[in-house]
């Protein structure tokens, strides 16, 4: 049935690539793949080839987050001025302060009205004073806006309290812990996985991760075109290597991390994370109750929309809200899965975990063009490959 259900979705949608791995606390229980890594040489796609995973890149880097917690690094509730080295606020709330718990439920206030992405030589704090950042409507804490731009403050508060680079810190923290051949923006992954990378397409024409955009500057080069990284420095950008949503990882990969959601934080005999960690991972920071939140993703028009974010926890999303309005069911069986999904250059993904059952789906697909699905805002092609 769920071979049938994938290929129903390619014919109606037409991706050029699906890639389906399923799992339990043991291993991995069913794998499908259909389609094209790369249109251009005919080479198949598979399991084991990284792609731009787009927004589950949030929950990945959550766990990130939740490791410098552990080791007393960093504290969720704490002022994250301290570690920036200048006051982060709201102008309109000059005295609430902004924790590393809603920049990671997306209850800080920011917004993504003056986008969000950041050039090699751009300083975040000058970002953070342009008032259209902020919602000076709400105050931190009191409303949820899913915002891109809350991960650039969370990564340059990893660098600042680590001095390490964003994507080297996650190397060390998840990604090489769990034997994952994966990376953010290419710089740290091997020459292997480049080249199984995974070519993201809008209307069949590439838009990502061809060999010669891998080839060229991992990151958003300077205004004037320089891509020297020696420019880097602790904390004062945060979104050079797109924490929230520049992670390139295969299926199997991102089915480990789903095995470390459902095994309390360890999988194949290595703990990742504690107990504790696992259930502050595990429960919603944010319900919507008809007027605390916007249930859109505001930076992509269709994407969510129409109600899907119903509960959010630290870069978390759960499904499945029993409540007037929330079109958060992508699988349709009315099971509370927790995880996240993705939309980005044409590409949908997603990653989500049933703890009580066990069970867990990781999948993408590129170019994707369909219409909303019958359980939930996402597309068909998402409901199906999530059943």
């Amino acid at each position: 049935m769920i071979l049938l259900a994938i290929a129903a979705a390619a014919a109606a949608a037409t991706p050029v690539a699906t890639v389906r791995v399923a799992f339990d606390r043991k291993g991995e229980t069913a794998v499908a793949t259909t389609g094209l890594a790369d249109t251009n040489t005919g080479r198949a796609v598979t399991a084991d080839d990284p792609v731009r995973i787009a927004s589950i890149s949030k929950l990945v880097t959550a766990i990130g987050v939740l490791r410098l917690v552990e080791q007393g690094v960093l504290d969720l509730d704490a002022d994250v001025s301290a570690q920036l080295g200048w006051r982060l606020r709201n102008p309109a709330y000059p005295e609430t302060p902004i924790t590393l718990r809603l920049l990671l439920s997306h209850q800080s206030s920011l917004t993504d009205a003056s986008g969000y992405l950041l050039t090699l030589d751009d300083r975040l704090q000058d970002k953070m004073a342009d008032p259209n950042v902020w919602d000076q409507q709400h105050s931190p804490s009191s409303f949820f806006r899913y915002t891109n731009l809350n991960f650039p403050v969370v990564a340059a508060v990893m660098e600042s309290a680590t001095g390490e680079r964003f994507d080297r810190l996650m190397q060390r923290l998840v990604l090489r812990p769990l034997g994952l051949d994966a990376c953010f923006n290419w710089a740290t992954c091997s020459p292997a996985a480049k080249l199984r990378a995974v070519v993201l397409y809008e209307g069949g024409k590439p838009v990502r991760d061809e060999p010669a955009f891998i080839a060229g500057c991992p990151v958003t080069p300077a205004r004037a075109g320089s891509c020297d990284l020696s420019l880097w420095r602790a904390g004062t950008n945060g979104g050079q290597f797109s924490p929230q949503g520049g992670l390139r990882i295969s299926m199997r990969g991102l089915a480990k991390i789903g095995r470390l959601l459902l095994g309390d934080g360890a999988v194949d005999g290595v703990r990742l994370l504690s107990p504790a960690s696992m259930a502050a991972l595990s429960q919603p920071e944010w319900t919507f109750n008809g007027n605390n939140g916007v249930q859109n993703e505001e930076a992509e028009s269709g994407v969510q929309a129409g109600g899907f974010n119903c509960r959010y926890g630290l870069a978390v999303s759960f499904t499945a809200t029993p409540r007037p309005g929330c079109q958060d069911d992508p699988v349709g069986d009315k099971v509370s899965r927790l995880g996240h999904a993705g939309s980005a250059y044409g590409l949908r993904s997603g990653l989500w975990v049933d703890r009580a059952g066990g069970t867990g789906v990781a999948y993408f697909a590129t170019d994707v063009t369909d219409e909303p699905g019958a359980h939930s805002a996402l597309s068909r092609t998402e409901e199906a490959l999530a059943r």
